[in-house]
Order: C-alpha cells, then sequence, then structure tokens
C-alpha cells in the first residue's frame, strides 16, 4: 500500500496496488483502487459468487410427466422466460449409443427430461408432442426384450424407457437403412417402433409438419 498525494490537493489518498503476471510473456498488469472502492467491489464479488451456489442447491429429480426416467434440476425464476402458452412439437435425432450394451442410452432418455422440465415448468403435457427418430449405433436400442437378448445376452435397458415414452404419446422411428445394415426383422423391434425408409425421410417429414430438430 502506498500513498499518493493529488496535485491541488494536500489530502493523502490511499490506494491498493495489485500485481499479478499474465503468461506466458510475464508481463506485470497493474490495478490501482482507492480504499473507498473496496465496499461496493466486496459486494459485487460477493453477488457472482452467491449466484451459482444458488443454483447448484438441490438435486435432480424425476417427474410429473414420467417418474421413473428424465431427472432434471429446477430453475428458479430463469431470466429467459419459459412460455408455457406455447405448442412444443419437437423431434430428436439420436444416432449414438454406449458401448456397454447394459447401459440406458442418455440420448434417448433426454426426451423424458424434456417432458418433465416442461410440465414441472407449467406447461400442459397436451402441448407437447416429441418425437425421436433414431439411426446408427443407436438403432439397437429399438430391439424388443428377447431380440436384444438373443443377440447381446443381457435385456435391453432401453425397454422400459421406450414402453415410458410411448404412453406419453411419443412417436418412435428407426432409421430403415440402419434396420437394413444391421439385419434388424420388423419383427425384432419393440412394441411401437415405427420403420422409415431412412431417418433423413423421416426427419424431413416430421420437420415439414412442424416439429422443431434437436439433434446430438
Amino acid at each position: 500500500m502506498e500513498r499518493r498525494r493529488d496535485r491541488g490537493n494536500a489530502r493523502p489518498v490511499r490506494h491498493v496496488l495489485l500485481h499479478y503476471n499474465v503468461p506466458p510473456d510475464g508481463r506485470a498488469w497493474r490495478c490501482s483502487l482507492t480504499l473507498r472502492q473496496f465496499p461496493s467491489l466486496f459486494a459485487a464479488v460477493l453477488a457472482l459468487t452467491a449466484t451459482p451456489l444458488s443454483l447448484a442447491a438441490g438435486s435432480a429429480s424425476t417427474g410429473p410427466a414420467v417418474e421413473k426416467f428424465g431427472p432434471v434440476y429446477d430453475v428458479p425464476r430463469p431470466d429467459f422466460a419459459t412460455p408455457t402458452d406455447l405448442a412444443y412439437r419437437a423431434v430428436f435425432d439420436v444416432a449414438t449409443s454406449p458401448e456397454a450394451v447394459d447401459q440406458l442410452n442418455p440420448r434417448i432418455e433426454s426426451l423424458a427430461r424434456f417432458l418433465n422440465m416442461h410440465v414441472r415448468a407449467g406447461v400442459s403435457a397436451e402441448q407437447i408432442k416429441l418425437a425421436l427418430v433414431v439411426h446408427g449405433a443407436a438403432g439397437k436400442d429399438m430391439l424388443s426384450g428377447a431380440a436384444y437378448k438373443a443377440r447381446f445376452g443381457v435385456d435391453n435397458p432401453n425397454a422400459p424407457l421406450l414402453a415410458a415414452l410411448k404412453a406419453k404419446d411419443v412417436r418412435v422411428v428407426l432409421c430403415g437403412q440402419t434396420a437394413a445394415h444391421n439385419g434388424f426383422g420388423r419383427e425384432e423391434l419393440a412394441p411401437g417402433v415405427e420403420l422409415a425408409l431412412s431417418a433423413m425421410t423421416a426427419l424431413v417429414a416430421l420437420q415439414s409438419d412442424g416439429y422443431r430438430l434437436i439433434s446430438f
């Protein structure tokens, strides 16, 4: 801390000098603050550090739309207001799947999260219309329990999730090119799974019908 005198003013003004280096050139930057500025600076720092803590409090939970899947966090008073009078029509494009065959596909579970977070925020379930278009590595997740176990030796971890989504009128579509490439017969698909000519076909058609694309 050093004392400086303003020109034309005999009163000493105390300044705090903050020194820090910025890599890689090691140049020293110098910042001078008067002591009178510290209360407002300290309050600003407290405000910035307190906000993330309040958002981090609590834990994710499922429901109310899908009870056993799709855990989400509550976000009190978001700056971007959630429109509760909007018709939410979205198609999810999912092409990846965990390598472990006994692991739930989190991309598919995102549909349950979408339902839960918006219904919890005050959007009526009747205003939400979702579709799932699956291709690529995620194609195996569309198999029935029996077909999945015959191919991979374990129960399909996604079967209960697919059933829960179908119960909420979610449209589930499998790319026919993916099915043919992997040798998946129509009789091997889980109940309610539709077979399309291709994922591209389904995505274009659904977007033409007013669905907004959500891609991973």
